[in-house]
């Protein structure tokens, strides 16, 4: 069912509905660079070699729980064009995230054109800060570049689901003549 706001074709979530990702638990993401454009990294014989830009977004991503005390970073692998890793968000000590004023737990978040509200410390939050450090370090670098708007996320339920993201991202770059995300495999 096609859904519209101010008569325009919306995008359903695929959030879970009844699912809070400010909540404790271990998420892979996948981020990708608008129209995948191959700008982070090459690879060659199955190793992977972070451009410029590559090593902005690998140093950025290992400060993540320097400004988000309730994330441990799990297994990531920077491809050409994409990104995937394990957030391991952690048991917070309270419901305010230590925040004395309770307005302070949301934050205005532009999305497409209207506000939304997005939990501090949530999954989301955690991907924008991220990606807005990204975009901010290569501006001032002068290099070019943009992420695609949106990211995926799978909440990792169990210990078999978690080794088989761990395999599938050390196994990311020897499959990526494969890779859906390889713009070779894009179908027009």
């Amino acid at each position: 069912m096609e859904e519209y706001f101010k008569n325009k074709y919306r995008v359903n979530t695929i959030r879970l509905q009844d699912w809070d990702y400010s909540w404790a638990g271990f998420y892979y993401i996948t981020i990708c660079t608008k129209d995948r454009i191959n700008n982070l990294a090459e690879i060659q014989d199955g190793q992977v070699s972070l451009s410029e830009i590559g090593r902005i977004v690998f140093k950025c991503w290992l400060e993540i729980p320097e400004h988000f005390d309730n994330v441990k970073l799990d297994d990531c692998i920077i491809m050409p064009n994409h990104l995937h890793g394990i957030i391991v968000i952690l048991e917070q000590k309270d419901n305010d995230f230590g925040l004395k004023n309770r307005r302070d737990t949301t934050c205005h978040v532009s999305t497409g054109g209207k506000f939304g509200y997005m939990r501090t410390k949530s999954l989301s939050s955690i991907i924008h800060a991220f990606k807005s450090s990204v975009k901010r370090c290569c501006n001032q670098n002068d290099l070019a570049f943009q992420w695609q708007s949106r990211f995926y996320e799978h909440i990792i339920r169990n210990h078999e689901d978690y080794a088989r993201i761990k395999k599938y991202i050390a196994n990311n770059p020897t499959n990526w003549e494969i890779d859906r995300n390889n713009p070779i495999n894009i179908k027009k």
